[in-house]
């Protein structure tokens, strides 16, 4: 998981990220509005990209959000969190309040908002009923509960076109229309997003209340930057408590979709049955994500599949990322010459077999298998591939069973795994 965050709001300092840095990223619709700084927040990698620029020096039409959003999506962004400031349109909206937005209406008028420029296979028209993910959402409503923060758990924003801020008589149409707040950014934003099929989540500050009510102040570019400035700790604190909240939920929901079964296949064991998650569309479209923004920016040559949910797992990974499937198969199971490695069992040996001409000298082999145990099947699959001179870039599982010491047995590679069940 990556999570795209744009607005920044102090985050890029080095001193909250692990793994610091930057990088200049240049796309089909050309540069996005800064440099993307990259990093973790708690473990989680994140990518910060200052959409009016590292100097604020973009204006709300100049800002190049099909080159902002096409960027952290080529970074392998899984979702995109949007911090803005607003003006509310609602007295029981207050300086300082955040507002999670649900609903946007898009008053600009010289955006570009499509990716869909031209039509040259078929007609592109994306669902946009509701433009703000509500996993995303309700996240990061309880994480600003949690933090005691004044939150507007739905709100509707109105994206002017700017840089001018409204007429009363527009600020007075607009709230008539059902808008609660008002800004400058957020309707391109969400639809691009959505259009790249990223979830898309807003956290909008209120900072004034526009013009729109004869005993307060009308809004000012000043007034802003003093209440913003102000709040500024309290929209960091909160993408700090919530995007590791936002990684543990694809992992609870993929839990979720796994079946235990006590005593199987033996007394004492807790079996870790996979087959409720295979059948089930959300759970296994999590996984796939997981597994194909993991490794698409990796130099993989091939996937090598462990008999038998291996190759489920594998084969759709494989198909999503453009490479080769090999399968790795107990003795016997294979037609060409093969090669073959043994691995100690409790009691006894086992054996699996790959093709002779399954993995060419130098290749970058990705294995995989729905779960590792005590490591022995996984530690002979990359033994047979090193022994054809592959070289292994990772080895992966959908499921770690802790407790039992897989990964002290592929020591020598890197391991990664989705969920892990321990003592449960």
């Amino acid at each position: 998981m990556k999570i795209g965050i744009i607005g920044g709001s102090g985050l890029d300092d080095p001193k909250l990220l692990q793994n610091y840095e930057e990088k200049e990223v240049e796309t089909p619709y050309g540069k996005p509005s800064s440099k993307i700084t990259l990093g973790k927040i708690q473990g989680t990698e994140v990518a910060i990209l200052a959409r009016h620029g590292s100097k604020h020096q973009y204006p709300p039409t100049q800002i190049n959000n099909k080159a902002n959003i096409y960027t952290l999506k080529s970074l392998g962004c899984t979702h995109i969190i949007s911090t803005t400031a607003c003006g509310s349109l609602r007295k029981e909206i207050e300086r300082g309040d955040f507002v999670i937005l649900d609903q946007f209406i898009d008053f600009t008028r010289h955006r570009k908002l499509t990716f869909y420029d031209s039509f040259p296979n078929e007609p592109k028209h994306t669902p946009m009923a509701s433009p703000f993910s509500e996993e995303l959402r309700q996240a990061i409503i309880k994480a600003s509960e949690e933090l005691n923060f004044r939150t507007h758990e739905k709100g509707t924003v109105i994206t002017i076109e700017g840089p001018r801020f409204s007429t009363k008589a527009e600020s007075k149409m607009f709230r008539a229309w059902g808008a609660d707040v008002i800004n400058m950014s957020i309707a391109p934003e969400a639809i691009l997003a959505n259009e790249a099929q990223i979830p898309y989540a807003a956290i909008a500050m209120s900072t004034d209340f526009d013009c729109l009510f004869d005993d307060v102040e009308p809004v000012s570019w000043d007034e802003i930057l003093k209440v913003f400035s102000q709040n500024a700790d309290k929209v960091k604190k909160l993408l700090i408590t919530v995007i590791p909240k936002i990684a543990n939920q694809d992992e609870a929901i993929i839990k979720s979709k796994i079946r235990t079964i006590p005593h199987f296949p033996k007394p004492g064991v807790m079996f870790r049955d996979i087959t409720t998650l295979l059948k089930d569309p959300e759970g296994m479209e999590k996984v796939t994500e997981i597994l194909c923004n993991r490794y698409k920016n990796k130099n993989i040559d091939v996937i090598a599949g462990i008999e038998s949910r291996g190759f489920i797992i594998g084969g759709i990974l494989a198909m999503r990322l453009g490479v080769g499937f090999i399968p790795v198969r107990k003795p016997g199971k294979l037609p060409a010459p093969t090669i073959k490695e043994e691995y100690q069992l409790e009691y006894g040996t086992d054996a699996i077999e790959i093709h002779k001409d399954a993995i060419s000298p130098g290749q970058n082999v990705l294995v995989i298998d729905d779960l590792i145990a005590t490591g022995g099947t996984a530690q002979a699959t990359c033994n047979l591939v090193e022994r054809l001179g592959g070289r292994i870039e990772e080895v992966a599982f959908v499921i770690e069973l802790p407790e039992l010491n897989g990964r002290k047995k592929l020591s020598r590679w890197p391991v990664f795994s989705i969920v892990k069940f321990e003592g449960e």
